[in-house]
Order: structure tokens, then sequence, then C-alpha cells
């Protein structure tokens, strides 16, 4: 799969929030979509104006513009298919964005859900594994936070750029 999905684990992430994105990971993609919004809504004040200046959202034209006019369900395909890392232009929007810019078009989605976003379904019960999940990420300090919820992002959509490999991957020294 050339998705992006689980190639990008930095490795400045230390062990409480590698553990946080595991327990991301090991959720649906319904509950990964419906943490998104509960991240939000708890910190999403917090979240994106973290690095206002590193946000391009005219980058994003498809993501932040066309995808206001789909139907609601559209919208909620789109979104899955971003999670999933499936091969659609939407989803290859998302995965040419840079992970600032991945975060800045969730926290968009989720300040415009039950308006002109897709909004949480009325009975949407939170699982324990989603709840679990919540509250590690609320326990993690901010910048942990942050790293955490950029390493997710990246992970989601679709892209056929593949990361360049390291010295330790191939075994050569770079030569001028």
């Amino acid at each position: 799969m050339a998705g992006n999905h689980g190639e990008n684990q930095p490795q400045a992430l230390t062990q409480d929030p590698q553990n946080a994105v595991k327990a991301f990971e090991s959720l649906d993609t319904d509950a990964k979509l419906a943490l998104f919004y509960y991240i939000y809504e708890k910190m999403g004040d917090s979240v994106t104006p973290a690095a206002p200046a590193a946000t391009e959202p005219e980058l994003a034209p498809r993501l932040l513009g066309d995808f206001y006019n789909l139907s609601k369900d559209e919208q909620l395909a789109i979104m899955r298919q971003i999670v999933n890392c499936e091969d659609t232009d939407y989803s290859r929007a998302y995965g040419a964005l840079k992970e600032n810019n991945q975060l800045m078009v969730w926290y968009a989605w989720a300040q415009a859900m039950g308006d002109t976003v897709v909004g949480m379904p009325q009975n949407h019960q939170k699982s324990q594994s989603l709840s679990d999940t919540l509250s590690q990420i609320e326990k993690l300090e901010f910048e942990e936070q942050i790293s955490m919820l950029r390493t997710i992002a990246s992970d989601m959509g679709y892209t056929d750029v593949k990361p360049i490999e390291t010295q330790a991957q191939t075994g050569k020294t770079a030569s001028l």
C-alpha cells in the first residue's frame, strides 16, 4: 500500500505519546473520527493556534473549500477514506499536505461540525477504548499532545511519495 499509514513514527516521541499513537491506531475508523472531534472539542483552541504561522490554508482548496459543498454522506465518506489511507482524490490532496496543514484541516472541519460539516451522530456512544485513548492524550504535556497529533494526522491520507532512506537503512554515507 502506498498510503502514509504507519510510516511516520517520529523518533522524537517519548513513550507516553507513542502509546497514545498506538491506542489511536487500534481504534476503528469511526472511533478515530470521533476522537478527533473530542480532541478539538476539548483542546481545539490550543491545538491549531500552537503554530499559526506554520499553516497554509490556501494549499488545501479541495479540503477547505469544495469539501464544504458536498453532502453530509459524501463528507463522512471522504473523512473515512482519509483515515483509511484510500487512494482517492481527497485522500491524495490530504496526503500531499505537511503535518501542520493536516491538523489545520481537522481543526477547520471540527469547527464547522454540525453546520457546514457533518456532525457527530446524536446517538453516539463513546466506547471504552475511545474514552481510554482520549484520557491518555489528555494526560500528555501540551508539546507531547501536539507531536502525537502531528504523527496521527500524518499517518492518514494517501501519497505515492516515499520517505528518503536514511544512512542507517542504506548503509551508504552521503557524498558531495
